[in-house]
């Protein structure tokens, strides 16, 4: 299958990497604007804690905040995730082009986790905490309230996994790997 191999790979500062970085930064912007207008939705429409059914016993929409990281940690301290946050994303860009190692995939990845950042970062700055939403359940099991935002941040952490277990090695470390073996064996 062709897409799994280094034939995909896109050259560093090739016509094809810039259409590549530009479509998945125009897909990352659609998303931080679809996590801020979702969220004005709420504030407007649901109140603090209430609970709208959709599908019952499985989905309810929800008006939650959460001042803290995943799962309330850090709810007393909101400047050590929104710290760690604003690190994570000058990393993540600055780093962009090494960290995708010229995977289409892992640029859209990439972007997906700083378009989250960017979506929950705003409400830390705007609310003081998180707005959260979407809430899933089935019997007694419950998942905590999440966000358009997290569902970024999540599903771009699970593409560039994926792609770390299928993709070849970056043909240029190859390259490095067979001349220094090359120059060992001498």
């Amino acid at each position: 299958m062709k897409f799994f191999t280094s034939e995909a790979q896109m050259q560093p500062g090739s016509p094809r990497e810039r259409r590549v970085i530009l479509a998945a930064a125009m897909f990352a912007l659609i998303l931080a604007v679809l996590d801020q207008v979702t969220k004005i939705l709420v504030l407007r429409n649901i109140d603090l804690h209430e609970r709208i059914t959709v599908i019952p016993g499985f989905f309810d929409l929800t008006h939650v905040t959460n001042k803290g990281a995943a799962w309330g940690m850090f709810h007393n301290l909101p400047w050590i995730p929104f710290g760690i946050s604003i690190l994570a994303f000058v990393l993540l860009i600055v780093f962009l082009r090494k960290l995708s190692s010229g995977w289409p995939e892992r640029c859209f990845a990439l972007l997906m986790v700083a378009s989250g950042i960017v979506g929950n970062c705003t409400d830390r700055l705007w609310h003081g905490a998180v707005i959260d939403f979407l809430r899933f359940y089935w019997n007694k099991l419950e998942w905590p309230s999440f966000n358009v935002a997290d569902s970024a941040i999540c599903c771009g952490v699970t593409i560039f996994v994926i792609s770390s277990f299928f993709r070849p090695e970056n043909k240029s470390e190859v390259k490095k790997d067979d001349a220094g073996d090359a120059a060992k064996s001498a």
